[in-house]
């Protein structure tokens, strides 16, 4: 796994000053070490130090800003295709988009499955100002939820939208089939992002047979077999 941004993969400002870096890591730190027995994670824990040293290192860190500036993100362009200026269909393509974006994160980077609403915004190539009536339906609903450092991440019931009415929705399903081929970082990755929606499994009720009875309870007027029995503990 490699980091493609250290800002995001921290989600802090590129603007942020090093009390911030230093603030921010220890948060992440305390929460992905591999002595933390509920959320510790090895793989993330080495990532953080690596986006940590680059970025607490004032010559590091301005080197690494002048090349990500010659590298400017441009916008996902699976998403360049969809209508997000519509009045109505406009609206609900900008719900889509951000389950799409927030469950390709979530399948193929489970460790950390924060998404930062710059990084939203970067992907769709969208202003945030018309994202905050989205963002506020979405956490509403429960699909989504917002953390402390005022990233994203998709719930359970979130994950369940996407996978049920992936086939129903043909914008989500173009949504998360292009966006896994450009966003995920190896092709085990890529096939990872898509599970077939789950069918409910409805156990029928157990009916007996007409001519075959339930069977009788043996311990009906069997007798409870310590009854006039000498305790053996009284000597």
């Amino acid at each position: 796994m490699e980091i493609s941004n250290y800002y995001e993969f921290l989600q802090i400002s590129p603007n942020a000053d090093q009390d911030t870096v230093h603030r921010v890591y220890r948060f992440l730190a305390a929460r992905f070490h591999p002595d933390n027995p509920e959320t510790g994670d090895a793989d993330t824990f080495h990532l953080l130090k690596q986006a940590y040293d680059v970025l607490s290192d004032p010559a590091r860190r301005a080197q690494y800003d002048s090349s990500c500036a010659k590298e400017a993100t441009q916008p996902d362009t699976s998403f360049t295709s969809v209508d997000f200026m519509d009045k109505i269909d406009g609206e609900l393509n900008r719900r889509l988009a951000v389950l799409a974006v927030l469950y390709l994160r979530r399948r193929t980077n489970p460790g950390y499955p924060e998404v930062s609403l710059a990084e939203v915004e970067m992907r769709m190539g969208f202003p945030r100002d018309y994202m905050e009536f989205t963002m506020w339906y979405l956490q509403k609903k429960g699909y989504i939820s917002r953390a402390d450092n005022s990233a994203f991440t998709l719930t359970a019931e979130g994950v369940d939208f996407v996978e049920t009415q992936r086939e129903n929705i043909p914008t989500l399903n173009k949504l998360l089939t292009s966006g896994a081929e450009s966003s995920a970082t190896n092709p085990r990755a890529a096939n990872d992002a898509y599970i077939p929606p789950r069918k409910p499994i409805i156990v029928p009720p157990v009916t007996p047979h007409p001519t075959t009875p339930y069977p009788a309870d043996r311990r009906v007027n069997g007798g409870d077999r310590r009854t006039n029995q000498k305790d053996r503990r009284s000597k």
